[in-house]
C-alpha cells in the first residue's frame, strides 16, 4: 500500500486532527458575549502538528509539537500559534531518529530513542513555558509572550537526561519537580529545578524492570512515582500496536521525599493510570487522586486498517479514584470516587500539591476517536459532578483553570478551552467555574482551526 493510501486510513491525520499549515498572530479577536476584565493571563495548549507529510506508519504522538496561545487582558484577547523548534524539527526531515512505530535508535549527541516532538504538555516555570514530550524528552523553553522557541533547556548544562511530560510546578516555592524514565533500563529518576532555573536535586530510583509511566504526583514534601505493570515492547512496535504489554504484577506507587531519600512503596491491584488529578498530605497519609483506566468497551474500527490497534489504545476511558498511603504504618487504601467515565483532569494550579476540593475533567464522546464532548467539575469530597456540555458536533480541549483576579476561593475563576467543530471552525470558550451548566461567558472566534490535541496550561498575568 502506498504511503498516501496508508495514511488515508489514519484517523489522527484528518478532519479535526489534521495539521494546520500556517503560524499566525492576530490581535483584538472578535467575540460574542463578554470577556471578564478580571481575567488576565494566557491559556496555552500543546499538540501534534506534522510539519511534513508523514512517511510510513505514523503515530499521533509523532506529530511535531505546536503551541496555540490566547492572551486575555482588559476585556480583549489575542491569538498566536508556533511550532516548538525541537532538534528534530530543525533537522528538516533529516533527523536520525524515527517515529514510535519504528524500532528505537541511538544517535550521537541525542538523549532520546525516538524523534522527540515536545508535543504533549507545557508547564509554566521561571517566566517561560517548557514544552515536554510523553516518552521523556528534552524540554524546550518557549517565550511566554510570543511562543518563539528560546532553546533546548538544559538548566545551564546540568540536566544529564530528560524530563517527561506531566512534571509539576510547586505554586509556593516555584520549583519544577520532574521525573524521567528509561525504556530499556530498570530505572526512573526524579529531580528538582529551583524557581530561578537551577538544577538542585536529581535522584535515581531502581525498579524491578523497565516501565512506561505517564504521570507523577507531587505534594509539599513528596514525589509519587508510578511503577505500573506496563512494559515497553519492541515486538509491539513490530506488530504496529506501539504500546505496551501489561504484566501480571501489582501496581506500585513510590513515595519519595522531595529533598532526597529512599522511596516507600505501596502495592495496589493491577491497573494503569495515565493522568493524576492532584496529590496532598493529610496527617500521616499521602493522598493521590487520579483517573484509573478501565476497558473502553469499544469494538476496534477495522476501517482504520493497520491503525485500528492505535485508535483502540487511544480511546481512553477512566474513573476517578483516591489512593491513601500511610507513611507511618505502610498501609495503603484505594477508594473509588465515582463510576462515571472522565479523563484529562486538571485543578486550579495555585493548589497543586495541596488538598483541593475541586477538579475539572473531560468527557469523551462515545466513539473510538479521542474527542471531548463535555467538561465535568468534580467535588472530590462528595464525588458529585457538574457537567458543561459543548453544542452538538462541537468538541473541546483539555481546559485550564484561570483564577479570577483577587479570587476568594479555590473555584473562583474560569475554565478556558479551545473548541473545534466538524465544519473546521475553532473558538475559545470562557466558562464560569462556579456555574458550569451556564452557557460560556464568551465565544472568541479564532483565526484558524486549532487541531484536536493534548494538554493545556494557564499562566496568570502574562
Amino acid at each position: 500500500m502506498s504511503e498516501a493510501k496508508l495514511n488515508d486510513l489514519n484517523p489522527y491525520l484528518h478532519g479535526m486532527y489534521a495539521p494546520v499549515a500556517r503560524e499566525v498572530s492576530v490581535d483584538d479577536l472578535p467575540f460574542v458575549g463578554e470577556i471578564p476584565r478580571d481575567l488576565h493571563g494566557a491559556y496555552f495548549r500543546n499538540g501534534p502538528n506534522p510539519a511534513e507529510s508523514p512517511k510510513g506508519m505514523h503515530h499521533w504522538f509523532d506529530g511535531d509539537g505546536m503551541l496555540h496561545g490566547i492572551w486575555f487582558e482588559n476585556g480583549k484577547a489575542r491569538y498566536r500559534n508556533r511550532y516548538v523548534q525541537t532538534e528534530d524539527l530543525k533537522a528538516n526531515g533529516a533527523s536520525p531518529l524515527g517515529g514510535i512505530f519504528e524500532p528505537s535508535r541511538r544517535a550521537p549527541g541525542r538523549k532520546v530513542n525516538y524523534r522527540d516532538t515536545a508535543n504533549t504538555d507545557a508547564v509554566y516555570h521561571n517566566g517561560q513555558l517548557l514544552a515536554l514530550w510523553y516518552i521523556s524528552g528534552q524540554p524546550v523553553a518557549v517565550d511566554v509572550q510570543t511562543l518563539d522557541t528560546i532553546r533546548t533547556e538544559t538548566f545551564a548544562g546540568k540536566l544529564p537526561r530528560n524530563i517527561s511530560a506531566h512534571s509539576k510546578v510547586d505554586p509556593e516555592t516555584g520549583e519544577l519537580v520532574f521525573f524521567d524514565y528509561a525504556l530499556y533500563e530498570p530505572k526512573m529518576w526524579t529531580g528538582t529545578v529551583s524557581a530561578s532555573g537551577e538544577l538542585t536535586h536529581l535522584q535515581e530510583i531502581n525498579l524491578p524492570g523497565p516501565r512506561l509511566p505517564h504521570d507523577m504526583g507531587m505534594t509539599k514534601d513528596y514525589v509519587i512515582l508510578h511503577d505500573l505493570p506496563v512494559i515497553f515492547s519492541d515486538s509491539a512496535i513490530r506488530n504496529r500496536m506501539w504500546q505496551i504489554h501489561v504484566a501480571d504484577q501489582p501496581t506500585r506507587f513510590g513515595v519519595v521525599p522531595r529533598k532526597g531519600g529512599e522511596p516507600k512503596w505501596f502495592e495496589f491491584p493491577t491497573c494503569y493510570v495515565y493522568h493524576v488529578i492532584n496529590c496532598w498530605e493529610e496527617g500521616d497519609d499521602v493522598v493521590m487522586a487520579a483517573c484509573k483506566m478501565v476497558p473502553n468497551g469499544l469494538e476496534p474500527e477495522m476501517k482504520y486498517g493497520p491503525y485500528a490497534a492505535m485508535a483502540d489504545v487511544l480511546a481512553l476511558r477512566a474513573q476517578p479514584f483516591l489512593w491513601r498511603m500511610n507513611m507511618k504504618t505502610g498501609a495503603g487504601r484505594e477508594e473509588q470516587l465515582d463510576d462515571a467515565l472522565s479523563e484529562f483532569p486538571i485543578v486550579n494550579n495555585e493548589f497543586c500539591g495541596r488538598k483541593t476540593k475541586y477538579s475539572y475533567h473531560v468527557i469523551f464522546d462515545d466513539c473510538v476517536e479521542q474527542r471531548f464532548s463535555a467538561l465535568l467539575k468534580y467535588n472530590l469530597e462528595t464525588g458529585v459532578g457538574e457537567r458543561h456540555d459543548f453544542p452538538e458536533r462541537v468538541f473541546g480541549s483539555e481546559p485550564a483553570f484561570a483564577p479570577r483576579i483577587n479570587a476568594t476561593s479555590e473555584d473562583d475563576g474560569y475554565l478556558i478551552t479551545f473548541t473545534h467543530d466538524f465544519d473546521g471552525k475553532s473558538e475559545a470558550h470562557i466558562i464560569d467555574a462556579q456555574n458550569m451548566t451556564a452557557p460560556p461567558l464568551a465565544h472568541i472566534q479564532l483565526p484558524q482551526r486549532v487541531p484536536l490535541g493534548f494538554h493545556g496550561i494557564w499562566a496568570s498575568g502574562v
